[in-house]
């Protein structure tokens, strides 16, 4: 005798809606009341909120009790600052399996909504981005640190254009060039354990912290050289900050290297290196951004050249194709002049191309198969992307290392 979903043990009704998508999930819980009731966990585990209203109305027609099944939240503000931070604060408190967390900003929160992070003990990733002009609605680096200084476990935090707080950087008031900066966020309370040094640099003091992505902010704060290192970070993604020159966003990266370098074993490169960069003896996977020039590329591959670097990846614009091609050929031939200590470990490259529609050249061709067939002459596994339509949800930016 066959048996119909409704007399199927409760186990395995759960186990049947815990292999669906959300889109299934959401098609079958229409079944009937207990059927729905059945899929109330996978429903909820992933929400996505894209305004303050979005936020309101969710808060409004949902049962308080569905939030404590949300794993993954990502959810975007607009307006009022106060009345942004209570309405997060109510979700969150809500919300204690909470594993991951975007919020994308119009400019600061309320200070009043640090305190609920402490509550959030499952929160592991953390990414924080200020959608709106800095230069008009800013987010101070002071709210970001205490936020994140205050969630119990974080173990990955990305941050995108969070502005310097006057209180932390009064040198670069009135300053060329023009950095946008925070005033008025003297008011952000001490933290527990940070006190008042609420500056980036303050994030090493975090001692769960594995991977560190800053992007589009300004890093020549230079208590990075000597604030506490808590942390040991796998995986460091820096970003050059647009409002500064390429020499000052060199020696601020080559900072932050220096103080957490000796844990890294990935790191993502945006800006060119000196000879006299610090060493990274865990480096296992370097990935480069189409926004570092090629032949600034090669030096950073040069000065890195001491660390036991196995998988290089390289992101390039369509037009650079050709040129990151042949860059790439040429220290493939050094590697091979100098023997098992330049790069002795490498086993893998690739390249990404960061295109749009249309059909790659000739040269572009050429110099693509070329380097497919010296990797595969060296016995190195390699993939060169084609030009061709970004993926759906692509988003390039000044200083980003997605591969």
């Amino acid at each position: 005798m066959s048996a119909t979903w409704q007399t199927l043990p409760t186990e395995m009704q759960l186990a049947v809606i815990d292999n669906l998508d959300a889109a299934d999930a959401r098609l079958f819980s229409t079944v009937d009341q207990r059927t729905y009731t059945a899929c109330v966990p996978l429903l909820f585990r992933d929400i996505k909120l894209n305004s303050h209203s979005d936020l309101e109305r969710f808060l409004e027609n949902v049962p308080r009790a569905y939030c404590r099944h949300i794993e993954v939240l990502d959810v975007g503000t607009e307006g009022n600052a106060r009345s942004h931070a209570d309405a997060l604060i109510s979700l969150l408190l809500a919300s204690p399996r909470l594993a991951q967390l975007v919020l994308r900003l119009q400019g600061s929160l309320d200070k009043s909504v640090i305190s609920c992070f402490a509550f959030l003990s499952n929160l592991r990733h953390l990414t924080i981005n200020n959608c709106a002009e800095e230069v008009i609605l800013p987010l101070s680096e002071r709210l970001v640190v205490s936020i994140a200084a205050t969630v119990p476990n974080l173990q990955y935090l990305s941050l995108d254009r969070v502005s310097r707080s006057t209180v932390h950087a009064p040198e670069l008031v009135g300053k060329y060039p023009f950095v946008p900066l925070v005033r008025g966020d003297e008011d952000i309370p001490d933290h527990p354990v940070l006190g008042s040094a609420l500056s980036l640099p303050s994030l090493l003091s975090i001692a769960s912290l594995r991977q560190l992505t800053i992007r589009d902010t300004h890093l020549g704060d230079p208590r990075w050289a000597t604030a506490p290192v808590a942390c040991r970070l796998d995986v460091l993604d820096l970003g050059s900050c647009m409002h500064e020159p390429d020499a000052p966003n060199r020696l601020a990266i080559e900072r932050i290297m220096s103080a957490v370098g000796p844990s890294l074993s990935s790191f993502s490169l945006a800006t060119a290196l000196s000879p006299r960069s610090p060493p990274l003896p865990r480096l296992r996977q370097l990935h480069i951004s189409p926004f570092l020039p090629v032949a600034a590329a090669a030096d950073a591959l040069a000065a890195l050249a001491g660390s036991p670097i196995e998988a290089l990846s390289v992101q390039c614009f369509a037009d650079d194709v050709a040129d990151t091609c042949a860059a790439l050929g040429a220290f493939l031939r050094l590697r091979v002049a100098r023997g098992p200590a330049f790069y002795g470990k490498l086993a893998r490259i690739d390249v990404a191309v960061a295109g749009t529609d249309g059909e790659a050249d000739a040269d572009a061709d050429d110099e693509r198969q070329r380097l497919q067939d010296f990797c595969q002459s060296l016995c190195l596994t390699s993939k060169v992307g084609k030009i061709g339509k970004p993926r759906t949800g692509d988003r390039l930016r000044s200083n980003s290392c997605a591969f």
